[in-house]
C-alpha cells in the first residue's frame, strides 16, 4: 500500500508540473487558445462589447502589451485586429462570433504568424532570419495584381503589417468590401472568404486617448 501511495504521489507531482509547465508556455510563447467564450450567449454582441470580449481573452496572454485595435463587422462574426502597443504593428488576428465566442482567425493568422501563431508555438519569436522580404508596397502591388485576375474591380487598400505576413482591405467602388493577405516571403496570397458581407468599422476610443 505503502508502494502504491508513493506511486501516486510521484504521479500527481508530474501530472501537476506539466500543466504548471503548460501554462507557462502559454505564458511566455503566447500559445493561442482555440476558442473562448466568457459573453452571455444571448447571440446579440454588439459593436461596443467586442472590446470587452476580447480584452477577456487577451488576459490569458498576461501581455499588456496587446491592445484591441481596428474592428470590422461582417455579417458571420466580428473580425478584430490586435496591436502591439510599443510597436503599433500587428500582433494577431481573432474573429468574434455574436454569442461573444472569441477564437483565432484561421490561414494566415495560425500559418504564417512568426510570432503569435503556429510558428511562434514551434518557439519561433519575431521574423524569419531572412526578414520579410516585401515591403508594403511591394504587398500591396502583389494583391493587386492578384485581383486583377481573379477579381477585376477589387482594389487592394490600406495595408497593415503583421509578423510574416500582411493584411490588406480590399475595397470595391471606393468602399471596403474584404479583405486579404499577403505572406512576405515568398508573396503568396490567401484571400479571407469566410466573413460574409462588410457591415462597418471601428476601433476603440481608448485606443486615441493622448
Amino acid at each position: 500500500m505503502k508502494g502504491i501511495a508513493i506511486t501516486l504521489a510521484v504521479t500527481a507531482l508530474v501530472l501537476g508540473g506539466a500543466a504548471a509547465l503548460g501554462t507557462l508556455a502559454h505564458a511566455r510563447w503566447g500559445m493561442c487558445p482555440f476558442g473562448w467564450s466568457g459573453w452571455p450567449t444571448s447571440g446579440n454582441l454588439t459593436p461596443a462589447e467586442v472590446p470587452v470580449a476580447v480584452g477577456r481573452y487577451l488576459a490569458y496572454y498576461d501581455d499588456p502589451n496587446l491592445i484591441v485595435g481596428e474592428i470590422m463587422e461582417f455579417t458571420n462574426h466580428f473580425y478584430v485586429e490586435v496591436r502591439e502597443v510599443d510597436t503599433g504593428r500587428g500582433a494577431m488576428e481573432l474573429l468574434v462570433t455574436r454569442d461573444g465566442t472569441v477564437r483565432p482567425e484561421p490561414g494566415p493568422n495560425m500559418m504564417w504568424n512568426t510570432r503569435y501563431g503556429h510558428m511562434g508555438m514551434m518557439g519561433y519569436r519575431g521574423e524569419p532570419a531572412a526578414g520579410t522580404p516585401l515591403t508594403p508596397a511591394e504587398a500591396r502591388a502583389t494583391a493587386q495584381r492578384y485581383l486583377d485576375r481573379f477579381s477585376p474591380g477589387l482594389v487592394a487598400a490600406e495595408v497593415e503589417a503583421f509578423y510574416g505576413y500582411y493584411t490588406i482591405h480590399t475595397v470595391w467602388d471606393g468602399a471596403v468590401v474584404g479583405m486579404l493577405s499577403v505572406h512576405g516571403p515568398t508573396g503568396e496570397v490567401w484571400p479571407h472568404t469566410w466573413h460574409g458581407t462588410f457591415l462597418g468599422m471601428s476601433e476603440p476610443e481608448a485606443n486615441h486617448a493622448g
